[in-house]
């Protein structure tokens, strides 16, 4: 087995950590003094850099295609794409395979180093001053020698190198509802609300679990001193699985755990299709899951649940 094949076992053994508030973050640096990061559960492989066959028409940033095991996929070189200075000339060194939205491209970049294991607590949205490279950065994290890692948002590089995915007609829910939902990802979240909206529903949002789990109880604590129903102001809640500060699992079990939240069900969105992951939100009391990111699924997921509430 190759260096390269070690780091990266298998993502399904790495599941269990997802109800722990921890994850996994592949390390790999651009030819500069950063360091970058992305999560374990995107990367599919990781191998040295191939031959890329150049083609045009392709969108910016886009290197050209490679063949992997029978399929053709798009490649793009982080470097270039993060427009980044200073970095030594010559090809790349390896290539990460990712897998995002029923889509999966490559990574060319200078070299991989090692997999660490961080509490999502330690996950921090980036400073402006960090968050430059076009909002490609979606999170930093401190490793324990002060060095900065900057992980990836491979939302935000899908939708700058493709184009965001066009949301088709959505046909409204029946009554009326209100969705409460949680994504770290700016681009998830227009998307998130793209539906809402189309499905005719009230909506409120937060940006990672701990700030979910914040205003969730303030809601519920507000419908308590005023004698109202909760479920007259939170008709759903749908919950990112992968989130800084606290993941969608630890927020599930928050809610599943309190009474006040009985009978509004939890949708877990997630990037993290594999069925060991659909166990994993089981285990901790989701009503259902949907991959990320197909509109029509989303809707046709969400759309009983509200009018089941609605009936």
């Amino acid at each position: 087995m190759s260096e390269h094949s070690r780091l990266l076992e298998s993502v399904d053994a790495r599941t269990r950590l997802a109800g722990s508030n921890r994850m996994e973050i592949l390390l790999f640096s651009l030819g500069t003094r950063e360091t970058f990061g992305i999560n374990v559960f995107k990367v599919r492989e990781v191998g040295r850099s191939p031959r890329v066959t150049r083609t045009p028409n392709m969108p910016a940033g886009v290197e050209g295609l490679v063949s992997l095991r029978g399929n053709v996929i798009p490649v793009l070189s982080l470097a270039d794409f993060l427009e980044l200075d200073g970095r030594p000339p010559g090809p790349a060194g390896a290539m990460m395979v990712a897998e995002y939205s029923q889509r999966t491209l490559g990574f060319l970049v200078h070299e991989v180093d090692r997999i660490i294991r961080v509490d999502w607590e330690r996950v921090r949205a980036p400073e402006t001053a960090l968050a430059s490279n076009r909002g490609l950065i979606s999170a930093i994290v401190e490793l324990d020698d002060g060095k900065l890692v900057s992980i990836l948002d491979v939302e935000q590089i899908l939708a700058n190198a493709f184009g965001e995915a066009v949301v088709v007609d959505i046909a409204p829910v029946r009554g009326s509802g209100s969705v409460f939902f949680a994504d770290d990802s700016i681009v998830a979240r227009r998307q998130i609300t793209d539906v809402l909206d189309r499905l005719g529903v009230r909506h409120k949002h937060a940006s990672n679990g701990a700030e979910a789990w914040s205003r969730l109880q303030a809601i519920a604590g507000h419908a308590q001193q005023t004698g109202g129903e909760l479920r007259d102001e939170i008709s759903l809640i749908l919950v990112d699985a992968e989130m800084p500060e606290m993941d969608g699992y630890v927020l599930t079990r928050h809610i599943k755990g309190d009474g006040r939240f009985t009978g509004i069900p939890v949708v877990m969105h997630s990037s993290l299709s594999s069925e060991a992951n659909r166990a994993m939100g089981k285990s901790v009391g989701v009503d259902a899951y949907v991959a990320k990111f197909a509109a029509e699924a989303l809707a046709d997921t969400l759309r009983p649940l509200l009018e089941r509430r609605a009936a």
